[in-house]
């Protein structure tokens, strides 16, 4: 399964003078198979080494001396590792705190020696201030496979390579099969378990949605494994189990309130930060002005909580695929929740920070979402279907005097205020 992640891998590889790379991601994104590819591909062997395994624990117990720890891997592995020719692979290095301060060891002691690891982001981020390497250590990010990952697991590289090009009007020659492969995408997601299930099993969305469904299951125990104090975990578990209903209302906002009866900000805060620093959510804040930097005008009451992967959404929403894929009635009667949350992962996947604006004034204007890049400030309108109606980006864009943007499943148009982007070009259009 190709994996975008594999070319900041090879760019790592050639540059000289790197640090040991640690690859950061939720439970289940591929992390450990896109190291063992990239592996497998690049170098002559491949010494493996899970931290999970009890033995292989033990493998740190020596100290912080390089040389010794690499001649234990050595060992442990039956595989002699050698600068150039063998690429060390730490994984679930958030097991073993050791394990991570080491690479501050590996990066001065044996700096020739290509060394990376894979950790979840809770376990990292624990860890962070306790002998981290800091600047020591390459931090790369991977998410879900995104909407031109899915084109690839699907065969389609071809339309993928098109739409690199971002020639969108020749792509919108294939519009139809690219709005199906989508919507396939909006129900199975991009979680690799899944994708996999749904390929190999000749598009079979109940496999898909099987594995969904243990994911989540899978979560909630990484929670009671984390947090310790029985209040915070119940805490933790309401708070993640509210975010389909929250982006289910009309407009998304996170609302305290909405947790449970009587629930407030202070009693919830640490919680929403355990959900968003295990990578299982997008924290997107609201912006009170188009201003650079945007976090700059960020207001830190008010944001919006999105998963990490539209097919988990559909899932925890219990969405019938047909309603999907056959009809609209999932994405209207969930007011845009799945098409926001594709926008969002797409937008993250390309290494941006969005954020919304809603008028001060007190009134309904709202943009879905509004973030830098190349140096200019873009206002992105989401539209679940084909409704082209955009009065919240037209007042958005008169204030500021800003381009508008819009997104939805009609083509690509140029108007002299705005843009139509095609939902299934947004990847493209923001790489």
């Amino acid at each position: 399964m190709r994996r975008a992640i594999s070319d900041t891998l090879l760019e790592w590889k050639s540059r000289p003078g790197r640090h040991p790379l640690v690859l950061c991601g939720a439970r289940q994104v591929g992390k450990t198979y896109a190291l063992k590819e990239f592996g497998t591909a690049n170098y002559a062997q491949v010494a493996y080494i899970d931290l999970m395994s009890d033995e292989a624990k033990r493998v740190f117990g020596g100290g912080y001396d390089a040389a010794r720890s690499l001649e234990n891997i050595s060992i442990y592995c039956g595989v002699r590792v050698e600068k150039g020719s063998t690429l060390v692979i730490i994984d679930e290095i958030q097991e073993v705190p050791e394990a991570l301060s080491l690479m501050k060891a590996f990066a001065e002691q044996t700096p020739e020696q290509d060394i990376v690891a894979a950790g979840s982001y809770l376990g990292v981020s624990l860890h962070a201030g306790k002998s981290f390497p800091v600047g020591k250590v390459e931090l790369v990010d991977m998410y879900p496979m995104s909407f031109r990952e899915f084109l690839w697991a699907m065969g389609e590289e071809q339309l993928a390579d098109l739409l690199d090009t971002r020639d969108f009007e020749r792509c919108s020659l294939f519009s139809d099969r690219l709005e199906r492969l989508l919507r396939q995408y909006y129900y199975v997601g991009g979680m690799p378990e899944a994708v996999a299930s749904f390929v190999g099993g000749n598009s079979d969305y109940t496999a898909a949605r099987r594995v969904q469904n243990g994911l989540l299951l899978a979560y909630d125990h990484d929670f009671s494994k984390h947090i310790s104090d029985e209040r915070e975990l119940e805490r933790t578990r309401l708070a993640f189990a509210s975010i389909p209903a929250h982006l289910g209302r009309e407009n998304h906002k996170f609302v305290f309130g909405h947790i449970a009866r009587g629930a407030r900000a202070r009693d919830y805060e640490t919680s929403i930060q355990w959900i968003v620093d295990s990578g299982l959510a997008h924290r997107v804040y609201r912006a009170d002005k188009p201003g650079e930097p945007l976090k700059f005008y960020r207001d830190p009451s008010a944001f919006k909580l999105y998963l990490h992967d539209v097919g988990l959404l559909g899932a925890a929403m219990e969405v019938d695929a047909r309603d999907v894929l056959l009809s609209n009635k999932a994405l209207e009667e969930y007011k845009g929740a799945m098409t926001e949350q594709y926008v969002c992962q797409e937008l993250v996947a390309a290494g941006i920070s969005p954020y919304y604006w809603t008028a001060s004034s007190g009134g309904t204007a709202e943009l879905d979402f509004l973030f830098s890049k190349d140096g200019a400030i873009i206002p992105l309108e989401v539209k679940a279907e084909e409704n082209l109606q955009a009065k919240s980006l037209r007042l958005f864009c008169s204030t500021y005097g800003l381009h508008g943007y819009r997104t939805s499943m009609s083509g690509w148009r140029e108007q002299d205020w705005m843009t139509n982007v095609p939902l299934w070009a947004v990847g493209a259009f923001v790489a």
